[in-house]
């Protein structure tokens, strides 16, 4: 299939997944709506009055084509709205998908919403293992331009109604980049909303993921007037200061921002990872938690495994196990280290491609040359890289602190020095120097 094969079966797929969700949220609409009312007894029929909203379920829609416009085509001729027998065949596949497509539409068209309805769509970063990497980008493409047909071309034209129709494609800024959209500066400012959860330390308390945090903390008690001002409810939890080598000590959010990429799931991991291990000792009863709990050898394991399997998500995406195992290996050949400089890095880069070409199988895209490796490392957050500035701390960056609206795919500096991210080090084995005695 080309990209207008794609594009227009998710367009059907989404037409017939907000349909049901209006019917379900606005019943009062189908004994008003004669149109609407025969569209949804044809779903009905289709799915025997088990329709599940999930993509998998409008899948089959789809691909029983034939069925499924014939069942539109008898309920539009029984409402009076088709005057005429419609024959389809199952040689047709893209005749009877444009005719479901403008049934869809007609119907749609024709209501009176008393409320918006938004349709988000979730999930796509996780290619099934089956599908190659082109294909299944061709086909997260073909998604992308439905959700925009949609909401640009479609939705508006639906006049006099109170209530809109809109599709919200949840998408990765990695992957959205890969999409190849026209316009995609102007698609990120005017039409997407970039979830930014960045802050400094120094502005922490003010920040949208510790109000998040503290919110969800204080939602949770049964005294509600115990925690009353934003911030109350985290120092209830955590009353501890982080150490620190500054002239003052740090909040302990600070330590969970150190360990996070500043995102909500992370902190919520955090936290959940210190309830297990309380429980584990019998803690049940504990009030709060010190920085002993958080320092603890367990709960940094859990957090490092938990980081790397976002990590092993992320590269799952475009790569296959091998590569993962590949890349892996690189901290390997590190033997221990976390920080490191240009030089160092082309060494190990170097015995990396060597022992990939000792397997007999192909080195990755990713690792090709040292600076993609290294650019690689840098977008997945593995790594920072440290620039010293005479006169000046060494300014720091991560590619998820430099990405932004006008700079979606930071680039990686050459030449200077790195660190691997706090919160991966005992995943993958970093942070203890590796000893190599010789043999007795």
């Amino acid at each position: 299939m080309d990209l207008s094969d794609y594009t227009n079966i998710w367009r059907v797929i989404l037409l017939l997944m907000l349909s049901k969700q209006i019917a379900e949220e606005e019943s009062s609409l189908l004994p008003r709506f004669i149109k609407f009312k025969h569209l949804n007894e044809a779903i009905d029929e289709y799915y025997l009055h088990a329709f599940s909203p999930e993509i998998i379920h409008a899948l089959q829609f789809v691909q029983e084509s034939k069925i499924a416009a014939e069942f539109l085509s008898k309920h539009a001729k029984a409402s009076g709205e088709q005057k005429e027998s419609i024959t389809f065949s199952e040689n047709r596949f893209q005749t009877n998908l444009l005719y479901i497509q403008k049934r869809f539409e007609k119907v749609l068209e024709s209501l009176k919403l008393a409320d918006s309805h938004t349709l988000f769509i979730d999930g796509i970063d996780i290619r099934p293992s089956g599908i190659p990497y082109p294909e299944y980008l061709d086909c997260v493409k073909g998604l992308a331009n439905a959700v925009w047909q949609l909401n640009n071309d479609f939705f508006p034209k639906i006049k006099d109604s109170k209530g809109r129709l809109k599709v919200v494609l949840l998408i990765r800024p990695d992957i959205f980049s890969s999409l190849s959209l026209q316009n995609q500066n102007t698609k990120i400012r005017s039409n997407s909303v970039y979830l930014d959860w960045r802050t400094s330390y120094e502005n922490y308390d003010t920040s949208s993921i510790f109000r998040m945090t503290d919110k969800l903390l204080s939602s949770q008690q049964t005294n509600k007037n115990r925690f009353d001002k934003v911030g109350d409810a985290w120092a209830g939890y955590f009353p501890y200061q982080m150490p620190s080598a500054s002239a003052y000590n740090d909040s302990s959010f600070i330590g969970f921002l150190r360990y996070s990429f500043y995102r909500p799931r992370d902190i919520i991991m955090m936290l959940e990872f210190l309830k297990e291990n309380a429980v584990d000792k019998n803690q049940v009863e504990k009030e709060h938690h010190t920085f002993e709990d958080f320092d603890s050898a367990d709960f940094k394991r859990k957090l490092s495994d938990h980081l790397l399997g976002e990590i092993k998500d992320q590269i799952s995406f475009y790569y296959t196990n091998d590569d993962y195992e590949f890349f892996l290996k690189f901290f390997e050949l590190l033997e221990g280290d976390t920080r490191f400089d240009y030089k160092s890095y082309l060494a190990v880069h170097a015995k990396l491609v060597k022992f990939i070409k000792t397997t007999g199988k192909p080195i990755p895209q990713f690792m090709d040359t040292p600076i993609q490796f290294l650019q690689f490392l840098y977008e997945l957050n593995v790594i920072c890289y440290v620039e010293d500035v005479e006169g000046h701390k060494p300014f720091i960056h991560w590619s998820f602190r430099d990405r932004s609206y006008s700079n979606f795919s930071p680039k990686v500096k050459e030449g200077v020095r790195y660190e691997i991210f706090y919160g991966l080090s005992r995943a993958v084995n970093s942070g203890k120097k590796r000893v190599n005695k010789a043999p007795v």
